[in-house]
């Protein structure tokens, strides 16, 4: 029965929820039992707030069997990525400077999804202050891709992603600065999405580059990506970069899903050299899928994607560096004092050195020096002016199409350790989903199928205007239902056995 039940979907949950299939109760039990039986093996869970997740399930099973209407999710287990404040629970954003802290309130999505009858399972893994490609970088160990243990998850919401590609949560909450929802979905066969900035609140999420970060959902179908973005997509007079916008409904934009006539524009800079062909080919067998349905696939040209990457590694560490100040050993976090005393200073850097992590170091520095006096115009300024340009490069596109496509991430998962020595080619992990970030357009990524050379899933990436966040849900729901027919069934359904894989780990050690 609890197997049965962690194979649900989310809407598929709910709706057996609401039927009184099945309580809360036992769909979180079932979810905290999975938990129990493999996080050993995955790392996807930082901390499991078990008691807390069944006393909010029973409340929900006791205002249901009352007769209150409750939403499509309410009942649903929840993960929620480290970088989001969780009152009474432990919030570290993946570093030792936070280890221990439990904050005295929720971030306004974690609110929502609690005031939705959602039932929060603890907090998950992330490279340290959101900073990574692949969870390697989290100050409590890595985390492990369920399709192989020896692989990445992603990152840096890894944590998220691992959760519901290894069925201990059917949805989860991420946060995506440069592809950090997006990438993780690609390489464990999920579904991640960052909407238009300003569309989802950030108040309490831990910022790493606040012109960037943007808070979405993970999760397992399309649908399901949909009915929790239409939860947290709400505006919040506590975040001032909160817009104001009726939102349509993304999950009736799922259940409308129609191609025919529909513009797709393919990202020329986004398709070819650098690309592994697995992915490449799964991303061709997919918009002919999706020509076959009737939408127009014309190639794009936007050649100012080139710097992107480039910009986004002045800008992001930049901000990283102004936010991350507060962390002082006087008002937040950690406090080591070297031996023998010492001043302020010297108290400051002993804390910063024992609680930064060496990746999160790194990006201080460079975006410190960036934004420094002599330097500012010459780096920070002139990055600003590229992102100018990524902004015109969209414009320009989208006055001829509907939506961009490209592949999510140049190749599939890569072996854990095998990037860290080379930090540039860990960056370029983002090359495909960075640029939607530095123009704050909304993108998702979907399975697209397996790559022949290594078997491990591949993801598809969508890209629409500002505010157009709906779009993406109608092209995504539409590819997901052709790409399922031809699979038979869902992409995690070829998932190897993760017990078995667990077990063949210990049997090596």
């Amino acid at each position: 029965m609890s197997d049965d039940i962690l194979r649900l979907s989310a809407a598929e949950l709910g709706e057996r929820l609401a039927a009184h299939e099945i309580s809360s109760v036992e769909a979180t039990q079932a979810s905290l039992d999975r938990i129990a039986a493999v996080d050993g093996g995955v790392h996807a869970f930082l901390h499991v707030a078990a008691d807390d997740a069944i006393a909010a399930a029973a409340d929900v099973d006791s205002r249901r069997a009352s007769g209150e209407k409750l939403g499509p999710l309410a009942g649903v287990p929840i993960a929620i990525k480290d970088v989001l404040v969780t009152e009474g629970m432990p919030t570290t954003a993946g570093s030792r400077i936070l280890e221990g802290w439990i904050p005295p309130y929720d971030a306004t999505t974690v609110r929502l999804v609690r005031e939705a009858g959602m039932v929060p399972l603890g907090k998950t893994n992330m490279d340290e202050f959101a900073m990574g490609s692949s969870t390697e970088h989290s100050a409590f160990g890595a985390t492990h891709n369920p399709w192989a243990l020896d692989r990445i998850p992603g990152g840096s919401g890894g944590g998220s992603a691992a959760a519901v590609a290894a069925f201990e949560a059917p949805i989860a909450l991420g946060s995506d600065t440069g592809g950090s929802i997006r990438q993780p979905a690609h390489v464990t066969g999920t579904v991640g999405v960052k909407p238009t900035y300003g569309a989802v609140s950030r108040y309490g999420a831990i910022a790493m580059a606040s012109s960037l970060d943007q808070i979405g959902p993970v999760s397992r179908t399309v649908l399901d990506a949909a009915l929790l973005h239409d939860i947290i997509g709400k505006h919040d007079h506590h975040d001032s970069t909160s817009l104001r916008d009726r939102w349509p409904s993304m999950a009736e934009a799922v259940r409308t899903a129609d191609v025919d006539g529909l513009r797709i524009g393919v990202i020329r800079q986004l398709d070819g050299e650098g690309f592994q062909q697995g992915v490449l080919d799964s991303f061709h067998a997919a918009l002919d899928l999706l020509e076959g349905a009737g939408a127009h696939i014309v190639e794009v040209n936007t050649p100012n994607f080139e710097y992107a990457i480039s910009a986004y590694y002045l800008i992001m560490p930049a901000e990283a560096s102004s936010n991350l100040a507060k962390f002082d050993s006087v008002r937040f976090g950690l406090r080591v004092t070297p031996e023998g005393g010492g001043t302020v200073e010297d108290v400051m850097s002993a804390t910063r050195d024992a609680g930064f992590g060496s990746e999160v170091k790194r990006r201080i520095i460079l975006g410190t020096y960036a934004l420094s006096a002599g330097y500012y115009d010459a780096y920070y300024g002139s990055a600003q002016k590229v992102r100018t340009l990524v902004q015109r490069d969209f414009d320009a596109a989208f006055a001829h199409v509907d939506v961009l496509a490209s592949p999510t991430a140049p190749t599939t998962a890569f072996k854990l350790g095998e990037k860290l020595s080379d930090p540039m080619a860990m960056y370029l992990n983002d090359i495909a989903t960075i640029p939607a970030n530095l123009a704050g357009v909304p993108g998702i990524s979907l399975p697209a199928g397996l790559a022949a050379e290594d078997g491990l899933p591949v993801g598809i990436q969508f890209l629409a205007p500002a505010r157009a966040d709906a779009r993406l849900y109608t092209v995504g729901a539409a590819l997901e239902k052709l790409l399922e027919e031809q699979w038979g069934g869902r992409l995690l359904d070829q998932a190897p056995d993760l017990t078995q894989l667990i077990a063949a780990q210990e049997g090596a050690r």
